[in-house]
Parts: structure tokens; C-alpha cells; sequence
């Protein structure tokens, strides 16, 4: 939701609403998009791929956010909109309840290739707005917005916790085996190939109380990940009355995710 003390700027659109990007940007993105594809072969679910397709993202240059927003509306009615590098949580959450997605323009440096802290137009658009073309994400996404808007102060951790680990760092169950659907994942050239393939990490069955309870941290990989069954599943969370389990997640005080149950390891099937 953005960061203090950012060396990236967004950029501003002509008067088309183009957004320009010179010949090492658009090398940039075909590069990280590139590299992407390959590592998600096998790791990303069917969903994200269609929607890869769907927004017609091209490999080539960076793609403009009025096409992809365009080409989302016309699959879930949801939209892309230009944000700063930060924005306060109040504007994110406003633009998820209007259906529309904050990206920021900029497209990070070559020195910042891996690993970027804020989140740029890459991140926006490759890892976040594929799954956007999901129908039940996208309603998922925007009365997350809904409710942040609508609750207390005092359950934002809780709420923001619940983002990270949905929208950014889930995963989901299909028949082939476990995938990535969350965009922290699907644009981390190193964490999407951690997730799936080492035995270090935690993965738990979807759970709002436990999630309420887990803090988590940006700066390194999640040593636990919560695994949902459907979009269906996130939905109905989202439309039941979360604020008793806020509550109780509260009173039961934050997991420190060093110190798990034994048995947490253990995904039921």
C-alpha cells in the first residue's frame, strides 16, 4: 500500500493519457516479464494465465494502463487507476470499493531488478490485474474495500493482514496441486520458485482467525503461506461478519510466526 522515502515517482500521461517509457523501460519489463513467464510455468494457476491471455500483455514494451483497463472492464467491469508511489490506506481502499485497482506507473531500475519495495507498474500489472479477470477475486477485491472502508481504525492490522495473505501471498488448491494466485508471489522471480518448491515454509488451510493472528513482514520470504480452495471460498469470507473474529483474533494476541504448532505443517486434503 505503498512506502515512505520512495525514489520512484509515477509518471504523468500526455494529454491521450499515454504514459511514455523509453527503450531501457520497455527492455525492463520485456526482461522481468520474460524471465516470469518461464519461472510460473508449472506454479501459477489457470486463472492467472487466463487472464495473462485475456489482457493481451505484451512481452515486448510496457503495457498502458488505459488498454489493460479497458480489457478488464470488459471481462469483470473492473478498472486500472494511476496512483502516486504512495498513497494513504483510506485512497486504496476507496479505489478496491469503486472496482478499480491502484498501479503506480513507474517501472522499477535495472539495479532493482529482483527486488523492489514498492510496488511498480510490473507489479501492478503483471502480478495483480491478470487475476482481476476472475470474477470472484474481482468481487472478493472490492468489498474488501467495502469493508475497510466501513470498519473501525482498530481493525486495519487485521484487515491488511488479510490482504497480504490473499491477494498478495496466497495460494490455491487445484487438482494439479497447490498454485500461486497472490501477486506478491506471481511477480517475485525469487519467492514464486520458494514457495512451491521448499520444504521450509508453512502452508495452512485457509483460516480468517489464524490469518487475523499472523504478522508478517515485507522484507523477507513469508515463512508461512494460507491456502484457500476456491475464489468462491475468499468471497464468502469476505461478505460473512468478520468483525467478531477480528475480535477474538485480538484477544487471542498475534502469532510471532517463528513459533508455530507442530502440527501446522500438516495441510489437510
Amino acid at each position: 500500500m505503498g512506502h515512505q522515502g520512495s525514489v520512484y515517482e509515477s509518471k504523468t500521461p500526455d494529454q491521450q493519457g499515454f504514459y511514455h517509457y523509453d527503450s531501457e523501460e520497455n527492455q525492463i519489463w520485456h526482461d522481468l516479464i520474460t524471465r516470469q513467464r518461464e519461472i510460473l510455468d508449472g506454479r501459477i494457476c489457470p486463472e492467472f494465465l487466463r487472464g495473462i491471455d485475456l489482457l493481451g500483455l505484451s512481452a515486448t514494451k510496457v503495457p498502458q494502463l488505459k488498454e489493460v483497463s479497458a480489457r478488464l472492464y470488459e471481462a469483470t467491469g473492473f478498472g486500472v487507476e494511476s496512483v502516486p508511489a504512495v498513497i494513504p490506506p483510506k485512497d486504496f481502499f476507496s479505489i478496491l470499493a469503486n472496482r478499480r485497482f491502484p498501479a503506480a506507473t513507474f517501472i522499477r531500475l535495472r539495479q532493482d531488478f529482483d527486488y523492489i519495495k514498492e510496488p511498480d507498474v510490473f507489479h501492478e500489472i503483471f502480478g495483480h490485474c491478470p487475476m482481476l479477470t476472475n470474477s470472484s477475486f474481482a468481487d472478493y477485491v472490492q468489498e474488501y474495500g467495502k469493508l475497510a472502508l466501513s470498519v473501525d481504525k482498530k481493525y486495519m492490522w487485521s484487515l491488511q493482514r488479510l490482504f497480504w495473505f490473499t491477494v498478495e501471498f496466497g495460494l490455491l488448491r487445484t487438482t494439479a496441486g497447490l498454485r500461486i494466485y497472490g501477486a506478491g508471489l506471481a511477480s517475485s522471480s525469487g519467492e514464486a520458485v520458494y514457495c512451491m518448491d521448499s520444504p521450509i515454509p508453512v502452508k495452512l488451510d485457509f483460516d480468517p482467525l489464524s490469518i487475523f493472528r499472523t504478522e508478517y513482514r515485507i522484507d523477507v520470504f513469508q515463512p508461512i503461506y494460507y491456502v484457500i480452495d476456491s475464489f468462491e471460498q475468499l468471497f464468502e469470507t469476505i461478505t460473512s461478519n468478520l468483525i467478531p473474529i477480528m475480535d477474538e483474533a485480538k484477544a487471542l494476541g498475534s502469532i510471532n510466526q517463528q513459533i508455530l504448532p507442530a502440527s501446522a505443517n500438516t495441510l489437510t486434503h
